[in-house]
């Protein structure tokens, strides 16, 4: 148990980490960008698939944000990342930044979601009339 609170730490510092490897030009876009959803979901308030969903509610958490730190990880510069895990540590980030813009795009995603099964429920009901 240990070791898995070991990991999780490293997580969020990686994950900080990251988030300053955006701002710095050394980065190739395409990492930065693949950063900057990463980190955009993992701040995030809301998840695109609820954790109250039985098993697939974590695998978000617990699959896709660390397979999307890994490969960001591989992408940007050694240089570069160890420099902003330097900085990362030394700020001692303690809390989570809080992105709301990324809440408010996973809120319209499940609104269309939303509103695409009414639509097929409808087209679905007359069919059936």
């Amino acid at each position: 148990m240990h070791s898995l609170k070991q990991l999780a730490k490293q997580l969020k510092k990686d994950i900080y980490a990251i988030y300053l490897a955006t701002q710095n030009p050394k980065v190739p876009w395409y990492a930065r960008l693949l950063a900057v959803v990463v980190v955009a979901y993992a701040f995030s308030p809301i998840d695109l698939i609820p954790d109250a969903i039985p098993i697939f509610g974590y695998l978000d958490d617990l699959i896709l944000v660390p397979l999307g730190i890994w490969l960001i990880l591989k992408l940007i510069p050694s240089s570069v990342l160890a420099e902003c895990r330097e900085k990362a540590e030394s700020t001692q980030f303690q809390n989570k930044p809080v992105n709301w813009i990324a809440a408010g795009i996973i809120v319209l995603i499940w609104l269309v979601v939303g509103v695409l099964f009414v639509l097929c429920l409808r087209y679905w009901w007359k069919i059936k009339r």
